[in-house]
């Protein structure tokens, strides 16, 4: 096997290690994001309504960023660990700010109009970008 081959080989074991934290980090942000009250997207996603499925996609996504940045930085499990721990505080907290602050915003999501939850998921997508650029190592 050419050794370009066996050096990528050797590091599998650690792109699982890595890949595989990052997924459960994932599922993680998932479900923490579903129990914040008052907005429970899942349940008004299964009715239909579009705007709570912008909304909780926007979420998805402003934590998947800073989460591949972790990745980028990070040197250990434990480095990658602890940033991705951190920028989850970060979006969970922009995400529960304005659902305590703006409740006429919930309201208009859970009532199925989609510039709420595309203004919720632009926030935590915005705040996903700056989460990321503030990972620096």
């Amino acid at each position: 096997m050419p050794d370009d081959a066996v050096q990528s080989l050797a590091g599998l074991p650690y792109f699982i290690a890595f890949f595989g934290t990052a997924l459960l980090l994932y599922t993680l942000c998932m479900a923490l994001h579903a129990a914040l009250p008052p907005l429970r997207e899942f349940r008004l996603m299964r009715e239909g309504n579009v705007a709570a499925a912008a909304s909780l996609g926007g979420a998805l996504i402003g934590y998947a960023i800073p989460l591949a940045r972790v990745l980028m930085v990070s040197e250990s499990l434990t480095d990658m660990l602890l940033l991705s721990l951190a920028a989850l505080g970060v979006q969970l907290a922009a995400t529960a700010v304005p659902r305590l602050m703006m409740r006429p915003l919930i309201r208009n999501v859970e009532a199925g109009q989609l510039a709420s939850g595309l203004f919720l998921a632009a926030l935590a997508v915005a705040v996903g970008v700056l989460n990321a650029a503030a990972q620096t190592y």
